[in-house]
């Protein structure tokens, strides 16, 4: 499993953690963090990555996730769509004084991770190379 997609599913189990400790803010923003590198991992990482270029800004990678992922068919409307609800929300549990996350929200924002960081890790799987048995 690659670096970014462990990383992924550390902040999943943060987000799960967070939200059973009534912390609804933290548990959207890991929850956000975990789907920003399971995408990050898709698109990046491999032995032929999807795109070659850096990723400069949130906005730029959600960008060429719908591009390259979600637009050709590869990954389906609903997990792009989670991807920037999850991150609309993010931006409300980080910038906005106001306790403005409800449970319910937070509680379907690592729901949602933890359904694109699964299918992400999946779709990851699918491309990698065989593994070759010990040689003998």
């Amino acid at each position: 499993m690659s670096a970014l997609l462990q990383k992924a599913w550390r902040a999943l189990g943060s987000a799960k953690l967070l939200l059973s400790a009534g912390d609804r803010d933290g548990a959207v923003n890991r929850a956000y963090y975990a789907m920003f590198d399971a995408a990050k991992a898709v698109l990046t990482e491999g032995d032929e990555p999807i795109i070659s270029q850096p990723i400069k800004s949130h906005n730029g990678l959600i960008t060429l996730f719908s591009q390259n992922l979600v637009k050709t068919g590869h990954v389906s409307s609903k997990l792009g769509k989670h991807l920037n609800e999850v991150e609309e929300l993010r931006l409300i549990a980080d910038y906005k004084a106001e306790d403005m996350i409800t449970p319910e929200r937070a509680s379907w924002a690592v729901e949602a991770a933890e359904d694109f960081v699964s299918a992400m890790d999946g779709y990851v799987e699918d491309l990698s190379p065989p593994s070759s048995g010990p040689s003998m």
